[in-house]
Order: C-alpha cells, then structure tokens, then sequence
C-alpha cells in the first residue's frame, strides 16, 4: 500500500494560491483515478483506492502547512506504511513553473509542510514530488507570494505542473522511481 500526501492548507481562504499544489495535485488524481476523497480521519481528508494496480491512499493533511507531519504519521502507524511506499507532493519556489522534480530523499530545504513531515518521521529517506511555481519578483515577499490567489494567466501554466505530478505518481506506482525520475526530471 501507498500513501500519497499532497501538502496544501485546508480553508477556501488559501484555495487557488501556489502553496496548495499538493491538494490541487492529489484532487488531480483523484479525478483521473474515479477515487472521492470524503473520509475524515487522521487529522485529514483521505480516501483508499487502486491506481495502475496498487492499492493507495490518497491524503490531503488539514492541520494546516506547519503541522502537515502529525496527519502523514498518524496514517502510515495506522495503516503501517513503511516509508519507501510514501510520496510528498508539494510547492517549490526552485523550480520553474509547470515543471516538476522527483527525487529519492532528501532535506525539506525552506518548506515547512516538509520541515514537520521529517520531524515527524525522524527520516528524509522518502519519495518527494516538487511542483514548480517559481521565485516572486521580490525575495522578500515569499509569504505573500504563495499565499496570494494564483492569477488566471499564471493558472496554466501552473496546471501543467499539476498534471505532469499526477503523471508522475501513475508512473511510479506502475514502474518504479527511477523511470519516473528519468522521464519528468
């Protein structure tokens, strides 16, 4: 079994912004796999499904970023999801918009959704998909760079990431990381 976390935070306020690429992400594959996310548990909003065969859970923490860990651990104890069956779908500012990076492991750098996850877990040796929304104009206006509503002309560019990270999910399920990171990276 998979777990599969989109990282975002859970009130309209913060929908359609660049910090809620992992939600946009898991509902991305939600819909292309017919899978209603509608349980409630586990301080998130999850369900279980079959995708390319393998049987995962989809999960979007509602803790809110800085707390994203608590909901990812307290699923994996319950279920006993080792940590090689978890992937991470997040914003990054280091990548450019509408491109992806997929990587093995790896620090959680400046994000606080990651920070919380490998706090939580006591490891950085877990799959993490990078969804590219680029760098603000201005370094010091990071905050309200991903918290502000994406503007429709940026939308789709940013959509493109969205889909090649729910691509990118069916590839790992269905032939491994190393595929995957050759064809998205």
């Amino acid at each position: 079994m998979y777990l599969i976390v989109g990282l975002g935070n859970p009130e309209n306020e913060y929908a359609n912004t660049r910090h809620n690429m992992g939600f946009d992400t898991i509902n991305e594959i939600a819909r292309r796999n017919n899978i209603n996310i509608t349980k409630t548990k586990f301080k998130g909003l999850y369900e279980v499904g079959i995708i390319q065969g393998e049987k995962v859970i989809l999960l979007k923490p509602q803790t809110y970023m800085n707390l994203s860990g608590e909901s990812v651990i307290e699923i994996m104890d319950f279920y006993n999801i080792p940590e090689k069956n978890l992937i991470i779908i997040y914003d990054d500012i280091d990548t450019e918009k509408g491109n992806i990076r997929i990587r093995k492991k790896g620090g959680p750098g400046s994000h606080n959704g990651m920070k919380s996850i490998v706090d939580n877990l006591q490891t950085t040796e877990f799959t993490r998909i990078r969804v590219g929304i680029g760098q603000p104009k201005f370094k010091n206006d990071m905050i309200n760079y991903v918290l502000e509503k994406i503007p429709e002309e940026e939308r789709k560019i940013l959509k493109q990431g969205i889909t090649k990270a729910a691509e990118a999910v069916e590839e790992i399920l269905k032939n491994g990381i190393d595929i995957a990171m050759n064809k998205f990276n």
